[in-house]
């Protein structure tokens, strides 16, 4: 075994690592890796190659979130390339545990674990603030494609909540 074999394993640990510091440019709670936008890491001495997997087609936000991983990622080999990818699609399943929980603390609806076969707007959504399914849809084009604008009957509240995709 050569050296760089056995630091690929070590380089690649620290490139997750990293990514996982990284936060996301419109929910700075959440990591872009808790919301499943990373896809495959290659890595060697040489090269990091990063697949991105939007939220959606056209999102706003994808060549911010390009720019932060290419600079996060920067001294750790001499060529970092950061690539949108569309197979496999982003879903709603890729958020991890820690990203539906920190969701929640900012108030964002996180979908429901396991997703949903369709697309279906009005759908019970719990309350990020007091819990109650009570809620109803305000709008379906919330601030971003993936997000829609709900209302709590129960706190009065309104609230974000991810489109279960």
């Amino acid at each position: 075994m050569t050296t760089q074999a056995a630091s690929a394993p070590a380089l690649e640990a620290q490139v997750w690592s990293a990514l996982a510091d990284i936060p996301d440019p419109e929910l700075p709670l959440v990591s872009v890796v808790d919301l499943g936008l990373i896809g495959r890491v290659k890595v060697s001495s040489e090269r990091i190659h990063v697949e991105l997997l939007p939220t959606f087609v056209g999102c706003h936000a994808l060549e911010v979130i390009q720019g932060a991983i290419a600079d996060r990622l920067a001294g750790l080999a001499a060529t970092v390339d950061v690539e949108p990818v569309f197979d496999p699609p982003w879903t709603s399943d890729r958020i991890t545990v820690e990203g539906r929980r920190r969701l929640t603390l900012m108030g964002v609806a996180p979908p429901s674990a396991g997703g949903a076969s369709l697309i279906s707007l009005d759908a019970p959504v719990a309350c990020p603030h007091c819990g109650s399914a009570r809620t109803r849809l305000d709008n379906a084009f919330g601030p971003t494609q993936c997000r829609t604008m709900r209302y709590c009957l129960a706190c009065r509240n309104p609230f974000e909540a991810f489109k279960p995709i």
